[in-house]
């Protein structure tokens, strides 16, 4: 099911005559459980025409890196696979996403795509509404619950967001089914890029950051992210409550790097994790928090505050209590160069640090640790804040996303309460290796990064 909430008009021009239906494919980057994909095949079927799915790769994502473009051509070598079985074009061009796809629009009836909510994301979004020649629509897939029909506003927290969420959960659980294609595009050639070829010559035409190696611990793809999430139902999920804030284990999902490109759909694990058997509904509850509240609080967060990525975006009552202790003394500071190497004095970030850069993810329970040593090892906060988000956009794969911009804003009292006074943090939230020694056996997890 479409629910005509996740539906929304960018301009008023009407549907042209085309040769086609053109959904421009950049957020939601998958053939399946995808309503914008679903939507345009539907409108393709009235109209008696093909859909064509168009991509278009940019050497100007800001801070993507050879790591984040690996990733993401795994993913869309599958696209264009699974697209093909269906009958529908896929067309990869390299250049500016607006421009390419205004340019392709003259050919097409309509113009149908994906929603974003990174700054960079809408304002393609509102170029290609201004120039293209057609009717323009932009279909909401990557959250459970729209986020304008959510919250009208930015929520304080999760507590505020929660009971509205939670009160529409019904209506938007629902499966969505694959739309019978009725037209195929043929003899329409777009000389766009050959995705068959290796991803090392399809990345050798791009001026990008290649300082970041890809990594062998993920690899992008529907295909992965499925398999990797049947493994988490069949043998962690029974555990996820009780375990899934230790470093030291494995007991978590790694679905945020294919949520991150849009290569699974929420609703998809969503519908997984409600139909497990033999799970406790507690269970159950406690990773959909995780999965729609949280996240989609990050949404929140990234589409109405436009500093989401700033330290202008945390709460004023925790810019004025950092910016009171600003001058006391730190025991240990240290330069970017520094932690992003991880030669601090503490073995357990250290480690995390590690895990990232090798792995390009890091446990969810060490990036709250991680952030908030970040701040109290920085002469200043507004300097933490931009190290923070420096080092977790280059090496995390879910890095330059709602999610990480919000985990970095929340180390900083986002979305969190004043808590008692201390140096440094004043009201803001205090985390210490005592903490992670009391909690779990956080050598092991120290050990266990070692190893890779």
């Amino acid at each position: 099911m479409i629910h005509p909430e996740r539906i929304k008009k960018l301009n008023d021009r009407p549907i042209q005559k085309g040769q086609f239906v053109l959904y421009w494919m950049q957020a939601s980057q998958r053939a399946e459980y995808n309503h914008a994909l679903e939507y345009a095949i539907r409108q393709a079927n009235e109209q008696k025409l093909p859909v064509v799915v168009l991509f278009v790769l940019t050497d100007f994502f800001p801070e993507a890196n050879l790591r984040h473009y690996t990733f993401m051509l795994e993913g869309l070598q599958e696209v264009r696979s699974r697209l093909e079985v269906r009958g529908i074009q896929f067309v990869a061009l390299k250049g500016l996403p607006d421009k390419e796809s205004v340019n392709v629009s003259a050919q097409a009836s309509m113009l149908i795509t994906d929603c974003g909510y990174l700054r960079i994301q809408k304002e393609w979004r509102k170029e290609v509404a201004e120039k293209a020649p057609c009717l323009v629509v932009q279909v909401e897939t990557d959250v459970i619950v729209p986020v304008e029909q959510a919250c009208p506003k930015e929520a304080y927290s999760a507590a505020v967001l929660r009971p509205k969420i939670n009160s529409q959960l019904r209506k938007y659980l629902v499966p969505l089914s694959e739309t019978p294609v009725k037209n195929t595009l043929r003899n329409q050639d777009f000389a766009g890029l050959d995705l068959k070829k290796p991803i090392p010559t399809l990345l050798s035409s791009l001026s990008i950051d290649r300082t970041v190696q890809p990594v062998s611990h993920f690899r992008g793809g529907t295909g992965e992210a499925k398999r990797r999430l049947g493994d988490f139902i069949a043998h962690k999920l029974r555990d996820y409550g009780e375990l899934r804030s230790d470093p030291s284990l494995d007991c978590v999902s790694h679905m945020s790097p294919y949520l991150h490109f849009g290569q699974i759909s929420p609703l998809y694990i969503a519908l997984q994790v409600q139909e497990a058997g033999k799970i406790p509904a507690k269970t159950r509850e406690a990773y959909l928090e995780e999965l729609v509240v949280r996240r989609e609080l990050a949404m929140n967060f990234s589409h109405y505050n436009p500093a989401y990525d700033s330290f202008r975006a945390i709460p004023d009552w925790a810019q004025r209590t950092l910016k009171t202790h600003q001058k006391e003394k730190r025991e240990y500071v240290y330069s970017r160069e520094e932690l992003e190497d991880g030669r601090t004095h503490d073995p357990y970030w250290n480690a995390a640090q590690k895990e990232m850069v090798i792995t390009g993810k890091m446990h969810n329970y060490m990036r709250m640790y991680w952030g908030k040593k970040i701040l109290e090892w920085s002469t200043e906060p507004e300097e933490a804040y931009r190290i923070a988000v420096y080092l977790n956009n280059k090496y995390e794969l879910d890095g330059r996303d709602p999610n990480s911009f919000t985990g970095v804003a929340w180390c900083f009292g986002k979305h969190d309460r004043p808590w008692g006074e201390r140096k440094v943090f004043g009201q803001v939230r205090y985390m210490n290796d005592a903490g992670l020694r009391r909690k779990f056996k956080i050598d092991d997890y120290v050990k266990k990064i070692s190893s890779l």
